[in-house]
Protein backbone atom coordinates (compact mmCIF):
# COMPACT_ATOMS: atom_id res chain seq x y z
CA UNK A 1 0.00 0.00 0.00
CA UNK A 2 1.19 3.61 -0.75
CA UNK A 3 2.97 5.46 2.00
CA UNK A 4 4.38 8.70 1.54
CA UNK A 5 8.41 8.57 1.76
CA UNK A 6 11.05 10.92 2.34
CA UNK A 7 12.29 13.38 -0.49
CA UNK A 8 14.96 14.87 -0.10
CA UNK A 9 17.15 17.92 -1.85
CA UNK A 10 19.38 20.58 -1.55
CA UNK A 11 20.70 23.01 -3.98
CA UNK A 12 24.51 22.08 -3.07
CA UNK A 13 23.74 18.27 -3.90
CA UNK A 14 25.18 18.34 -7.22
CA UNK A 15 28.30 16.12 -8.83
CA UNK A 16 30.75 16.78 -10.64
CA UNK A 17 28.98 17.42 -13.70
CA UNK A 18 26.30 19.75 -12.24
CA UNK A 19 23.87 16.16 -12.09
CA UNK A 20 21.12 17.46 -9.19
CA UNK A 21 20.62 14.59 -6.72
CA UNK A 22 17.67 13.76 -4.73
CA UNK A 23 17.52 11.31 -2.05
CA UNK A 24 14.31 9.15 -1.31
CA UNK A 25 13.79 7.06 2.04
CA UNK A 26 10.96 4.16 2.56
CA UNK A 27 12.37 4.25 6.22
CA UNK A 28 12.19 8.13 6.23
CA UNK A 29 16.04 8.07 7.19
CA UNK A 30 18.97 10.09 5.57
CA UNK A 31 20.30 8.34 2.50
CA UNK A 32 24.00 7.90 2.93
CA UNK A 33 24.73 8.99 -0.69
CA UNK A 34 28.54 7.89 -0.92
CA UNK A 35 27.50 4.37 -2.55
CA UNK A 36 25.10 6.33 -4.84
CA UNK A 37 27.78 8.44 -6.08
CA UNK A 38 29.99 5.69 -6.92
CA UNK A 39 27.52 4.28 -9.10
CA UNK A 40 26.29 7.49 -10.98
CA UNK A 41 29.60 8.43 -11.54
CA UNK A 42 29.91 4.69 -13.91
CA UNK A 43 26.45 5.09 -15.10
CA UNK A 44 27.79 8.41 -16.76
CA UNK A 45 31.11 7.39 -17.92
CA UNK A 46 29.17 4.49 -20.04
CA UNK A 47 26.59 7.18 -21.73
CA UNK A 48 27.61 9.62 -24.68
CA UNK A 49 26.45 12.69 -23.28
CA UNK A 50 27.88 16.06 -22.27
CA UNK A 51 26.72 15.86 -18.70
CA UNK A 52 28.65 18.85 -17.64
CA UNK A 53 26.39 20.77 -20.54
CA UNK A 54 23.25 18.80 -19.81
CA UNK A 55 20.05 19.65 -17.79
CA UNK A 56 19.95 16.02 -15.45
CA UNK A 57 18.89 14.70 -11.99
CA UNK A 58 19.83 11.63 -10.36
CA UNK A 59 17.72 10.38 -7.30
CA UNK A 60 19.35 7.92 -4.62
CA UNK A 61 16.27 5.83 -3.98
CA UNK A 62 17.09 3.59 -0.79
CA UNK A 63 13.34 1.05 -0.97
CA UNK A 64 12.21 -0.95 1.09
CA UNK A 65 13.96 -3.91 -0.56
CA UNK A 66 16.76 -2.68 -2.26
CA UNK A 67 18.83 0.55 -3.46
CA UNK A 68 17.48 1.95 -6.88
CA UNK A 69 19.80 4.64 -8.60
CA UNK A 70 17.81 6.72 -11.29
CA UNK A 71 19.90 8.77 -13.79
CA UNK A 72 17.67 11.38 -15.91
CA UNK A 73 18.58 13.86 -18.74
CA UNK A 74 16.91 15.77 -20.83
CA UNK A 75 18.00 15.41 -24.46
CA UNK A 76 16.74 15.19 -28.13
CA UNK A 77 15.01 19.06 -27.13
CA UNK A 78 12.91 17.60 -25.04
CA UNK A 79 13.40 13.89 -24.59
CA UNK A 80 13.88 12.73 -20.38
CA UNK A 81 16.10 9.79 -21.35
CA UNK A 82 16.62 7.57 -17.62
CA UNK A 83 18.84 4.86 -16.85
CA UNK A 84 17.95 2.51 -13.66
CA UNK A 85 20.61 0.62 -11.84
CA UNK A 86 19.44 -1.42 -8.82
CA UNK A 87 22.12 -2.81 -6.16
CA UNK A 88 21.82 -6.94 -5.71
CA UNK A 89 23.16 -9.36 -3.73
CA UNK A 90 25.39 -9.18 -6.75
CA UNK A 91 26.20 -6.26 -6.93
CA UNK A 92 25.02 -2.76 -9.33
CA UNK A 93 22.66 -3.62 -12.58
CA UNK A 94 21.29 -2.11 -14.80
CA UNK A 95 18.20 -4.29 -16.71
CA UNK A 96 15.63 -2.18 -18.06
CA UNK A 97 13.76 -5.72 -18.66
CA UNK A 98 13.62 -5.97 -14.76
CA UNK A 99 13.89 -2.13 -13.25
CA UNK A 100 12.28 0.99 -14.03
CA UNK A 101 11.62 4.26 -11.73
CA UNK A 102 8.95 3.53 -9.40
CA UNK A 103 5.96 5.36 -8.25
CA UNK A 104 7.44 7.38 -5.31
CA UNK A 105 10.04 8.35 -8.00
CA UNK A 106 7.89 9.84 -10.50
CA UNK A 107 6.91 12.76 -7.85
CA UNK A 108 10.74 14.10 -8.56
CA UNK A 109 10.16 13.21 -12.34
CA UNK A 110 7.29 15.33 -12.31
CA UNK A 111 8.70 18.52 -10.88
CA UNK A 112 12.04 17.86 -12.69
CA UNK A 113 9.25 18.33 -15.90
CA UNK A 114 8.03 21.70 -14.76
CA UNK A 115 11.86 22.69 -14.08
CA UNK A 116 12.96 21.79 -17.52
CA UNK A 117 9.98 23.91 -19.30
CA UNK A 118 10.89 26.95 -17.03
CA UNK A 119 14.44 27.18 -16.93
CA UNK A 120 15.53 25.30 -20.35
CA UNK A 121 12.78 24.97 -22.69
CA UNK A 122 11.36 28.26 -22.68
CA UNK A 123 12.60 31.60 -24.75
CA UNK A 124 15.61 32.19 -22.61
CA UNK A 125 17.11 28.76 -21.57
CA UNK A 126 19.20 29.21 -18.26
CA UNK A 127 21.03 25.96 -16.91
CA UNK A 128 22.35 27.23 -13.39
CA UNK A 129 18.82 28.28 -12.88
CA UNK A 130 17.57 24.85 -13.98
CA UNK A 131 20.20 23.23 -11.55
CA UNK A 132 19.39 25.49 -8.89
CA UNK A 133 15.59 24.18 -8.50
CA UNK A 134 14.71 21.64 -6.09
CA UNK A 135 11.15 20.02 -4.95
CA UNK A 136 10.82 20.40 -1.39
CA UNK A 137 11.56 24.05 0.28
CA UNK A 138 11.93 27.50 -0.88
CA UNK A 139 12.91 27.70 -4.57
CA UNK A 140 15.09 30.54 -5.88
CA UNK A 141 13.52 31.22 -9.44
CA UNK A 142 15.69 33.52 -11.81
CA UNK A 143 12.89 35.78 -12.07
CA UNK A 144 13.35 37.08 -8.35
CA UNK A 145 10.50 35.41 -6.86
CA UNK A 146 10.86 32.77 -4.36
CA UNK A 147 8.07 29.97 -4.41
CA UNK A 148 7.01 27.27 -1.80
CA UNK A 149 7.41 24.00 -3.44
CA UNK A 150 5.22 20.82 -1.31
CA UNK A 151 7.62 18.80 0.22
CA UNK A 152 6.60 15.26 1.17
Amino acid sequence: MYQPRKIESNPSWLDADGIKIYTISAQNQPVNQATYLRRLSEVKQNKPVIWEATPAFAIFHDGATCQYLVLAWWGNDNELFTSVSVNTASGWIEDPSQYSFCLWDLEVLWHERNYFIEEVYCAKPDLESYRARRLGGYIPHRHGVETKSPVR
